[in-house]
């Protein structure tokens, strides 16, 4: 070294180390925040992060954990060492979104599972620091280098110092049943929700219910309203509102929430309900996001209640009429009784589970009882889907169907009742 020094001169050495470093950080726009965060050691966690600055062309990768860093070059950043991966974020759990002015910001949900926590605790024990690391890839479709940011998350029970933050969710009546299948005006039975969470704070929201014939809601719609961009939380769908509710959780870690009062849900019309939890955002410091930290807009996102997953929703069933026995008549589920169906949807069909059925029989019809479709259906599923010629067939107009349950010996056990569907030309 004192060779090469000699040689080249100390002006020529400072010049490669600045050249050196500036490999590693040269474009090095993204900025993340929160840039640190408490979290649980024993659990789940979930937190709301905001990345800044990003170019057209960089898009996000993996998202991994770690116990150490190390230079990224010759990329941008600092990067995971292999040999200290605690794992990396699931497919599944991938929730970022583009948002903030241009779509220069991504909206990032960190979902951490149990077991990279557990990961994370161990090696603690054994010695090493009492944080970790997350750390986002970006690459850059036009070619240049990847960047690499990290999070910095330090260890903690998961209580008031902890993001206010859903972990998992349970909905159920207080009734046991697989399938809640009720006749008509008969009362649906209590519900409840069970949530387990970290931190603390207020929970605010409301309980909704999808009707018959209406669009169910989207994956996006089951989103907790903190999970969205800020931009992207008004437009949610949004249906019959039942009650509302505004509590505030302390930090136990589990809740259950009673749902609305059952005089007040639906049951007079034959068809499928869904029951929604809807979940607003409330103020909660240790989850914020400073937008203006990063560049993508004004003020502090508040993201209390955020989740890592789109919420559950509970169905229950209205047969066709009082003198329905639903031990042993065949109810129908979807579509509902004279609903309007694109020509250019799937036609799906779904009925109610007869246990000593050996076959079902499904058959459509014209409205002048010329036959369309017959399918015969083993058991299990009680689900079917009409193949896409039967749209072209009847086009704009009318259908009706109905499912027929068999012994082996194909003699009639149950029939349901005909239902009328329309195919529209609207989408």
């Amino acid at each position: 070294m004192n060779a090469v020094f000699r040689i080249l001169g100390p002006a020529v050495i400072f010049s490669v180390a600045v050249f050196l470093q500036a490999v590693n950080t040269f474009g090095q726009n993204i900025q993340v925040n929160p840039t640190g965060v408490n979290v649980n050691s024993q659990g789940s966690t979930v937190v709301f992060l905001t990345f800044g600055s990003l170019l057209s062309t960089q898009v996000p990768a993996e998202g991994c954990w770690c116990g150490e860093l190390v230079s990224a070059a010759p990329n941008i950043g600092f990067t995971c060492n292999p040999a200290r991966i605690f794992g990396c974020l699931p497919s599944r759990f991938n929730l970022s979104t583009r948002s903030g002015i241009g779509s220069r910001g991504l909206t990032d949900i960190m979902s951490i599972p149990p077991s990279v926590a557990r990961r994370a605790y161990q090696a603690a024990v054994d010695g090493d620091t009492s944080s970790f690391f997350y750390v986002r890839r970006f690459i850059n479709t036009a070619g240049g280098p990847d960047e690499f940011v990290n999070v910095t998350c330090r260890m903690s029970g998961g209580g008031p110092r902890s993001p206010f933050a859903l972990t998992d969710v349970k909905l159920s009546f207080a009734v046991d049943k697989p399938i809640m299948l009720l006749k008509v005006d008969e009362k649906v039975p209590p519900v409840q929700a069970v949530i387990a969470y970290n931190g603390t704070g207020r929970l605010k929201g409301r309980w909704e219910v999808v009707l018959p014939g209406e669009d169910p809601p989207t994956e996006t719609d089951l989103l907790t309203e903190a999970t969205l961009p800020i931009e992207e939380r008004a437009r949610q769908r949004r249906y019959t509102q039942l009650s509302t509710f505004n509590v505030f959780l302390a930090p136990d870690g589990k809740y259950t929430l009673p749902g609305p009062d059952v005089s007040r849900l639906p049951n007079s019309v034959s068809g499928e309900y869904l029951l929604l939890l809807r979940i607003e955002a409330s103020d909660e410091k240790e989850g914020d996001s400073n937008l203006a930290a990063v560049g993508v807009g004004l003020g502090v996102v508040h993201s209390g209640a955020v989740s890592g997953f789109p919420l559950p929703v509970l169905r229950y069933y209205i047969g066709s009429g009082p003198d329905a026995q639903l031990t042993n008549d065949l109810t129908l589920l979807l579509p509902a009784d004279r609903v309007f169906l694109s020509v250019a949807e799937t036609l799906e069909f779904s009925w109610s589970e007869i246990p000593a059925a050996d076959f079902y029989r499904l058959e459509i019809v014209d409205m002048s009882g010329r036959g369309l479709l017959s399918a015969v259906l083993v058991p299990g599923k009680e689900f079917y889907r009409a193949p896409p010629w039967l749209n072209e067939k009847v086009g704009a107009g009318n259908v009706r169907w109905r499912v027929i349950a068999l012994d082996r010996a194909g003699k009639t056990m149950s029939e349901s009742k005909w239902r009328d569907l329309r195919l529209t030309q609207i989408k």
